[in-house]
């Protein structure tokens, strides 16, 4: 309700929004459900809201995790249960997360092009994503396969994957196409030329 409430579908204009948004919107089911379509426990699946918050704004990438999360479940076969589940745990409460720790980086930090990457792109995501996975298995997501302080480190794990892949793409949209990001301006990021 607080994402329909910023009305956010006037920030993507009469073209729409960008493809790669789309493209990354369309491969979250696959990364949310990867341990269930190889059956392993041992795998922990990407979260990759923020890069999606990145993308498209925190209203946006709220808004588009609910068409995520129904084709993940008829790309995982699992129940409305376990579905709303992950998309609280991998998309609500990381994206939330990363919209507020880049909220921080930009207020506190100074407005710099590699502030904006590694602040915004890699550690607010690498800290979003592992504090939602910590989170997750203290409130119950636990595997009775794996020991507590293997999920704790997998966990920990897949928030450098997470991170490492929404940096890297970070900077390449900035270098090479930075109206695909949201929440990068250049008038804000890069000094004024002489």
């Amino acid at each position: 309700m607080a994402a329909l409430s910023c009305r956010p579908w006037r920030a993507v204009g009469w073209s729409g929004p960008p493809w790669p948004w789309l493209l990354w919107c369309a491969l979250l089911p696959w990364a949310w459900s990867s341990d269930r379509l190889v059956a392993s426990a041992v795998l922990q699946p990407l979260s990759g809201a923020s890069l999606l918050v990145l993308m498209a704004g925190w209203p946006l990438a709220m808004l588009c995790l609910v068409p995520v999360t129904l084709m993940m479940i008829g790309v995982a076969h699992v129940d409305a249960a376990e579905a709303l589940h992950r998309m609280v745990w991998l998309g609500v409460l990381p994206g939330t997360l990363a919209m507020v720790l880049g909220a921080g980086v930009r207020r506190w930090l100074p407005h710099h092009l590699f502030v904006y990457i590694l602040g915004r792109g890699f550690f607010a995501t690498l800290l979003a994503t592992a504090c939602s996975g910590w989170l997750a298995w203290w409130w119950g997501d636990r595997s009775p396969l794996l020991d507590p302080a293997e999920q704790m480190i997998g966990r920990w794990l897949a928030a450098w994957g997470d991170a490492v892949l929404s940096g890297m793409l970070a900077s390449i949209f900035v270098a090479f196409r930075p109206q695909w990001l949201a929440t990068y301006s250049d008038q804000l990021y890069l000094p004024p030329s002489r």
